[in-house]
């Protein structure tokens, strides 16, 4: 099943980690807020992706079936 990246607005912060953790993914805007890319995670990057959800400090990231 493919998975995609979600964010929670109103959780997160802009600690900007999740785009350190993963680039290919996720970019910020000028204040740190994540940007997703919105395609699903390619196979190769699933455990980066799963990594970047479990240390988001704010807990806002999470990894999602896509439907």
């Amino acid at each position: 099943m493919a998975e995609k990246l979600r964010v929670n607005p109103i959780l997160c912060t802009g600690h900007g980690l999740c785009a350190e953790l993963l680039p290919e993914q996720i970019a910020t805007d000028e204040w740190g807020y994540p940007i997703l890319s919105g395609t699903p995670v390619p196979k190769g990057l699933r455990k980066l992706a799963r990594r970047a959800v479990n240390d988001c400090p704010a807990l806002a990231l999470m990894l999602v079936g896509d439907r």
